[in-house]
């Protein structure tokens, strides 16, 4: 059995939908399902450790500004609930391995485009010196004995259920019900990945793990970078209803640059990106205009 945490987020629901759909077990942790289901409770966590072969860590305080705003629980929540989490597992009888989702927040603004894994990571916010942190706690685990590694995902996107600050969902929202659209650095450019590429490049390791083989940190992302205002244009584009558009200065907490390179994991998986940022974008703008017209609002025509 699987132990996945923060199951109830954006990759968290899709990897568990294909965990199930190949028959693996799996079973899920997170407080927005159950408030006892928090990673800071450790009678609980060792209660769903319990049988578990393998742990997904993907449970965080997820969001750079969130951490940017409480320090303290990004520290409880990011480093030592995972602390208490290795601790736990390295007590299992079953030896459980571990996948630790981290964040391309962790490379900072690197001199040089697209990224490696294996290039300094220099955090520039709490949110990725937390990511950092958790990362050295995966790889201590693992110079201890315990197979462990790590995964990084990049602007992951895809779904009316995300956060609704986040860029892309706060674009397409607004793409499909009009209103103004704020960028907050136009020249700001990401590597941005939609959730169906990133669940199956975590799923692939996860079968890559059952199956005993030690992968190093992987990053599955894209390859390709866009900038916010090359995403306001395609809100734009897709609007269903009338978009203005508001630049503003970049927040100084944020990276303003990055695009990874993908190649490790297409060589070690067999994985890469399929879903451009255009159609995964246009398919977000139809999804929030679908969920619109369920809750009463009137259809409108899709702009394409």
């Amino acid at each position: 059995m699987i132990l996945v945490t923060g199951s109830a987020g954006l990759i968290g629901t899709a990897v568990l939908g294909l965990l199930a759909e190949a028959g693996i077990a799996a079973r899920g942790f997170d407080m927005r399902e159950d408030a006892a289901q928090d990673t800071r409770n450790s009678s609980a966590l060792a209660e769903a450790l319990d049988g578990a072969t393998g742990v997904v860590h993907l449970a965080a305080v997820s969001r750079v500004v969130w951490a940017q705003n409480d320090p303290d629980l990004t520290q409880q929540v990011n480093v030592e609930a995972l602390r208490s989490l290795i601790g736990l597992m390295q007590d299992s009888p079953l030896s459980p391995w571990l996948i630790f989702a981290s964040s391309r927040e962790v490379y900072g603004e690197q001199a040089r485009l697209p990224v490696v894994e294996d290039d300094p990571l220099e955090p520039l916010n709490t949110y990725a010196r937390s990511k950092v942190a958790g990362e050295e706690q995966t790889a201590a685990a693992r110079g201890g004995g315990m197979r462990a590694q790590t995964v990084r995902f990049s602007n992951v996107y895809g779904s009316t259920a995300d956060h609704e600050d986040r860029v892309v969902p706060a674009f397409a929202r607004t793409a499909a019900l009009g209103g103004e659209l704020r960028i907050d650095g136009s020249e700001n450019l990401f590597d941005f990945t939609h959730v169906d590429d990133a669940a199956l490049g975590l799923f692939k390791a996860i079968v890559a793990m059952i199956e005993g083989r030690d992968l190093p940190s992987i990053h599955f992302l894209t390859g390709k970078g866009t900038t916010l205002g090359e995403l306001a244009a395609m809100a734009v584009k897709e609007a269903r209803r009338p978009v203005t558009l508001r630049e503003a200065p970049p927040r100084r907490f944020d990276v303003a640059r990055f695009v990874g390179d993908p190649s490790r994991a297409r060589e070690l998986l067999g994985w890469e990106a399929k879903i451009p940022v255009e159609a995964g974008f246009a398919r977000l703008v139809d999804d929030f205009a679908k969920l619109a017209e369920a809750d009463g609002a009137p259809a409108v025509a899709s702009a394409r």
